[in-house]
């Protein structure tokens, strides 16, 4: 072989072990707020500053209507979307490095009820193991693909309406794909559920290769809610799925499904999803109770009440963004743009400002900075500190819902017509 040859095919297959190298080592950002689902990310290198043109890895186009969030497993974007005025249900996988649409596929039809107007007919952020992606769309159909864009199984027994429409996501635990329905009548009158207390909201667990039931439980009374559950796990080492909605915050066996306790937390419409800290949970309360951040602690059972009530404080209540947990302390931000850092032991506020924008997306965190995306797609980097300093605002001035995703030193922002990649665009593949 020509030595020039045989030194530029040596250097290309360094340069292609080195990408395989960096690409195992990215964290996957496998469904709603990442690995952990408390929208924290391990990952280092991330970009400070970015805008429409600058920094930007690459932009690729989703048709349709959606606020799922983006999910990314290895060298695969997945995001969902509803096209045709939201009937048409679809899920795409996108080349993580180049933004080429790798597959994009019809999973079937739904018939769009109602819902609130910054909700959509696509806002379950889907879930991935790996090997399946699992998408929920808004009248409660459930579908699992493989990477190669075939159905695997389709579940459509458990459809759903709301007032608000559907906006939780499913988790993944072990072979479970779990799910909380918090519904309102379809019945005449639609205050049943939704302003009125009812006995059919549940969680519900299906096989994540089959879509088989595997169990299904019963909340009791509870009202509307869009919360995505976690897992814990008790000292005995059993996981638990904590579970809020409106009126109660509970905690189901994840492997049986048995309802273990609940506890009261008057309100309807609480959407921010459980996070979990040392033992407690840091939840919300919704419209129309004693709107408050709340933490509950862990490894009751029984009905509670409010026994486990751990602490609570009424200024500044998220209403849909979820929070942020880096001990000591706990982040917040409100749709109005106020943000706060709290003692997470105490409930103390040890800083509170207002940044700029309307807020629907959770924040994510990473490399001690907090990056919070607003509704006008402006990001704003703070440090994630007991002092408030603002690092960097980034507009790509595009309407934005979606929480980011974070993988392989980029970040991935969903805005109404456009999926962008932030970050320093690969070269070599």
């Amino acid at each position: 072989m020509n030595p020039l040859r045989k030194m530029l095919l040596y250097v290309n297959t360094a340069a292609v072990f080195l990408l395989r190298f960096v690409d195992g080592a990215a964290e996957n950002w496998p469904g709603f707020r990442g690995p952990t689902r408390q929208g924290l990310s391990a990952e280092t290198g991330l970009p400070l500053k970015w805008s429409a043109t600058e920094n930007v890895a690459w932009k690729t186009e989703i048709a349709g209507e959606a606020w799922s969030s983006p999910i990314v497993w290895n060298d695969h974007v997945f995001v969902t979307t509803a096209t045709d005025q939201g009937t048409t249900c679809r899920v795409l996988a996108i080349d993580r490095d180049s933004g080429r649409v790798l597959w994009n596929k019809e999973i079937f039809s739904q018939v769009t009820l109602r819902k609130e107007r910054r909700n959509s007919y696509a806002t379950p952020t889907p879930v991935t193991d790996g090997k399946l992606v699992f998408a929920v769309f808004g009248d409660g159909s459930f579908a699992a693909l493989d990477f190669r864009g075939g159905i695997v199984w389709v579940n459509r027994d458990f459809t759903f309406y709301s007032q608000h429409g559907l906006g939780t996501s499913p988790i993944l635990w072990e072979d479970l794909l779990i799910m909380a329905r918090d519904a309102s009548s379809e019945g005449e009158d639609k205050k049943v559920g939704w302003q009125i207390p009812w006995e059919k909201s549940f969680v519900v667990a299906l096989d994540k290769n089959t879509g088989a039931v595997r169990w299904k439980t019963g909340r009791g009374m509870s009202r509307i809610g869009h919360v995505v559950p976690n897992i814990w796990r008790d000292p005995s080492g059993r996981a638990q799925i904590i579970s809020g909605a409106g009126d109660v915050v509970q905690g189901f066996d994840a492997r049986s499904g048995e309802l273990i306790w609940t506890s009261e937390n008057k309100g309807e419409g609480v959407v921010p999803s459980i996070v979990l800290g040392d033992g407690v949970a840091f939840t919300a309360c919704g419209w129309g109770g004693r709107e408050s951040i709340r933490t509950f602690r862990l490894g009751g059972q029984g009905d509670l009440k409010e026994t486990n009530l751990a602490w609570e404080q009424r200024k500044a209540v998220p209403k849909i963004p979820s929070y942020l947990y880096l001990k000591p302390h706990l982040f917040t931000i409100t749709e109005g743009g106020i943000v706060m850092c709290l003692n997470e032991a105490t409930g103390e506020i040890i800083w509170q400002e207002r940044i700029s924008g309307n807020f629907s997306a959770s924040p994510v965190a990473v490399e001690g900075r907090i990056y919070c995306l607003s509704d006008e797609g402006e990001t704003t980097i703070i440090e994630a500190g007991p002092q408030f300093k603002v690092l960097a605002k980034n507009p790509l001035n595009e309407k934005v819902q979606a929480s980011m995703a974070i993988s392989g030193k980029r970040l991935f922002i969903r805005t109404e017509t456009n999926l962008y990649c932030i970050g320093v665009a690969t070269t070599v593949r």
